[in-house]
């Protein structure tokens, strides 16, 4: 803790208000908005006063981490796994740090999807016109041309994103636990063809021009005498935040815009998106999905979307944990059937591998994957992949 850069902060807000109380109306406004302050802000808002700046190394190397033999992070000095806290008392700043490491990560799977795998990034919209916001899915060279099987892999919902199973799982275990690469080498020994979603990737975030942020909601409809009152208010509401935000966070960060990319913008559209492009249009007789967590629910509906295309060319789905529900989807009866008969969800269990698991949904099998990760949505679906 610094307490002598929290005492000269309440030391100068105090110097503040005294000089701002012999001046006029604004610094008798800047007076009340310091008194405001003072009710409100706490030590944890006053040590972001001493909080390091929230600069972080793009590199494994930067930050002195190396995956070893083994597939596990470890520091390059100590041979130590990744700490947490880092700093004590700091939690903002390990929270930003870790996240920092963690896009390093998925740059590190996405080069092994290519490198190891031998993946190819394919970008998406397939149309997309120059400028355009874009993602992209990984798919095997035969992922097309592939007369006989195809394996589709789609990952859970959160900060994951294609080849990953689970970002707290790479970094405090190993790859092989964390990642989608055990699957894929193993399924391209056994002759399949490979495509691999992305269902995360909605959008691009830019900054914010400063003509965007102080862009106002359209209310041209509204009397001018409504507006003018608004629009001072938001002024002044404005102002005061401003104010606010000069003690309270000095590191503010940029302010974003999301753009989302198009026919993408959801792990449903994604996944419907990549059905119509290239599942469906592929050569493979049998194709065959592992879907984990909400991987799941974006499969069941693409079933609804595309009942009859998924019938035709799908032969089996592993799911993992899946969050789906038929009837907040409002999956048919015949979608409910074919689920039942040609696929299985293994869920977070400690029984045995395989255990029958007793479920309240109408639809397919639930067995154990013989542990009880897949629950706390940090897991690889192991249960899946043996019994593929």
């Amino acid at each position: 803790m610094h307490v002598p850069s929290i005492i000269l902060i309440w030391l100068r807000i105090w110097i503040n208000m005294a000089q701002l109380q012999q001046g006029g109306p604004d610094e008798k406004e800047k007076t009340t908005a310091l008194k405001d302050l003072l009710s409100r802000i706490d030590l944890d808002e006053l040590m972001k006063k001493d909080e390091p700046p929230l600069e972080f190394p793009d590199t494994l190397e930067g930050f002195e981490y190396a995956f070893n033999e083994k597939g596990q992070l470890r520091h390059i000095k100590t041979g130590e796994p990744f700490v947490f806290n880092y700093r004590e008392d700091l939690h903002r700043w390990n929270q930003k740090r870790y996240e920092a490491l963690g896009e390093i990560i998925t740059k590190y799977v996405y080069e092994l999807l290519e490198e190891e795998c031998h993946l190819k990034k394919v970008y998406i919209p397939v149309d997309a016109m120059e400028g355009e916001p874009r993602s992209f899915i990984f798919m095997s060279e035969d992922a097309m041309t592939n007369p006989d099987k195809l394996m589709v892999l789609i990952h859970g919902s959160g900060v994951v994103r294609a080849g990953q199973w689970a970002r707290r799982l790479i970094i405090n275990e190993d790859l092989d636990s964390g990642t989608q690469i055990p699957y894929i080498k193993r399924a391209i020994e056994e002759g399949y063809g490979v495509i691999v979603l992305n269902p995360n990737e909605n959008y691009i975030e830019i900054e914010k021009t400063k003509a965007q942020v102080q862009l106002s909601p359209d209310s041209s409809d509204e009397p001018a005498e409504k507006r003018e009152r608004k629009d001072k208010i938001q002024k002044d509401t404005k102002k005061r935040r401003d104010f606010y935000e000069k003690y309270r966070n000095p590191q503010k960060e940029k302010e974003t815009v999301q753009l989302y990319i198009r026919e993408n913008g959801s792990p449903e559209e994604h996944a419907i998106y990549i059905w119509d492009h290239f599942i469906s249009q592929s050569a493979a007789e049998n194709v065959f999905f592992v879907a984990h967590s909400y991987g799941g629910l974006a499969f069941v509906e693409l079933m609804i979307q595309r009942e009859a295309e998924v019938k035709n060319k799908v032969t089996a789905v592993a799911l993992t944990d899946s969050v789906h529900n038929v009837w907040h989807q409002e999956a048919g009866k015949t979608i409910r059937e074919w689920m039942r008969e040609n696929c299985c969800n293994w869920v977070s269990s400690s029984d045995p591998l395989d255990t029958s698991v007793e479920s309240m949904l109408p639809d397919c099998p639930r067995v154990s994957a013989g542990s009880r990760r897949l629950g706390q949505h940090n897991g690889k679906p192991s249960g899946a992949h043996e019994k593929r």
